[in-house]
């Protein structure tokens, strides 16, 4: 269990979102990817499914450094929310395979139908634009 986690409104704005934006690197040229992700409150890690084969796994696999986003779409300034993540990706082993496994398929069952792999995202700073506690107002979490 990680002691150093981040802020519980980050933690529950995670729990509302379902989608992140992945952001992966090859030969200084960037990668976006949309996915589906549950989140292990406990390991602080965001869980989602992509083949070896897709562009941004074939990148992770050599650049295990990625980037990703969580957004909440508004046109209102101030309502405005979503994070910005630093982390690294990596398809898991053993308990944490197991467990990983287990809370994706939790979030989204018929994904037992796919032919896929897990894949955790273990973020290393988080940062979070939250403008309902006041205009520009950001939320730092850095892992120790």
């Amino acid at each position: 269990m990680n002691n150093n986690q981040p802020d519980e409104r980050i933690i529950k704005f995670i729990g509302k979102h379902h989608v992140l934006t992945l952001a992966t690197a090859a030969n200084n040229i960037p990668w976006c990817a949309q996915c589906f992700y549950a989140f292990m409150e406990d390991e602080n890690a965001f869980v989602f499914s992509t083949d070896i084969t897709t562009q941004h796994g074939k990148e992770a696999i050599d650049n295990p450094t990625v980037a990703a986003s969580i957004l909440l779409e508004t046109q209102t300034i101030g309502k405005i929310q979503g994070l910005q993540i630093a982390g690294i990706m990596q398809i898991p082993e053993g308990d944490l395979k197991l467990r990983a496994e287990k809370r994706y398929l939790k979030r989204f069952p018929y994904a037992r139908l796919m032919d896929t792999n897990i894949w955790v995202l273990m973020p290393k700073q988080i940062k979070m634009t939250h403008n309902q506690l006041g205009f520009g107002k950001k939320l730092i979490w850095v892992a120790e």
